[in-house]
């Protein structure tokens, strides 16, 4: 029967469903609003999707470190360019929210509190994976103690920028040994190294070229976090204002003041010396 119709399993068969989990995922939406506000499934929603593509974004990245390890460096942007077209998802992705009316968002919003985008493990995860780390956000998990340490071992773990001067440094470019956002800054000599190590990539890309796509793909990631956070300032504004957040910020002047952050500032720094060949 089952050879005539393809569409007809058996009892026991992996169906779509139950690969997908899918019974299990549509119970996760559980809403707080009393009586029922319709928009807070949208809210929710969009945020629950949000953290499964942070969860996606962690572990390509986690990829491209280990082929970076390798000094695979064309198999390691494979999986940074998949993360810059998962950016692009979500930058257009949050302008769903603005289908909000403001006024129907504050009628639910209060039952959010405290609860607060702050508390996103993964998206701190994901800025401390890629270099931007604050050992000040460990304080927003101080009721979770769980959570805290698996931020604390992202602060203390390798990131990817690190992982990327390490990689050029197997490869026989001369970076100093410290390379962290602190000791670069520290010290003028130290930066000047690695944009001298860095410019050759630049300078002549088609004799650097396995390098130079990782590089500007990395430069691509940045660059779309960059256009989430600007994308997610505009949102916020636009359904709430300049409302506190939830959770206690200053909302939108907070979310302003984190979109000049960069995860591979040199990068970004190199163009400024590059010359023009003769």
């Amino acid at each position: 029967m089952s050879e005539n119709h393809p569409n007809v399993s058996a009892a026991d068969d992996l169906t779509y469903n139950d690969y997908l989990k899918v019974p299990e995922l549509l119970q996760l939406q559980v809403l707080q609003s009393e009586p029922e506000h319709h928009d807070e499934m949208l809210f929710i929603v969009i945020h629950q999707t949000y953290e499964l593509w942070f969860m996606l974004i962690l572990r390509e990245l986690e990829k491209a470190m280990t082929y970076m390890d390798q000094g695979k460096v064309l198999r390691a942007r494979h999986f940074v360019q998949r993360v810059v077209e998962i950016l692009k998802v979500l930058v257009a992705q949050i302008h769903i929210l603005e289908t909000m009316k403001p006024v129907e968002f504050l009628q639910f919003r209060h039952r959010l509190m405290p609860a607060s985008g702050f508390q996103s493990i993964q998206f701190r995860e994901m800025e401390f994976l890629c270099g931007m780390k604050d050992a000040r956000y460990l304080r927003f998990f101080e009721n979770r103690p769980d959570l805290q340490e698996r931020l604390q071992l992202r602060l203390d773990a390798r990131d990817i920028r690190q992982t990327y001067y390490q990689m050029l440094r197997s490869m026989g470019y001369a970076l100093p040994e410290d390379i962290s956002v602190k000791a670069l800054d520290a010290d003028e000599e130290a930066r000047s190294q690695v944009l001298r190590s860095l410019l050759p990539l630049y300078q002549d890309p088609e004799e650097n070229l396995p390098l130079n796509l990782l590089s500007e793909s990395m430069i691509s990631m940045d660059q779309n976090l960059a256009h989430w956070r600007e994308h997610h300032v505009r949102v916020v504004e636009r359904v709430i204002g300049h409302k506190r957040g939830t959770g206690g910020s200053q909302g939108v002047c907070y979310l302003q003041s984190t979109t000049s952050k960069k995860a591979f500032p040199l990068l970004w720094e190199v163009r400024t010396v590059l010359e023009v060949n003769t």
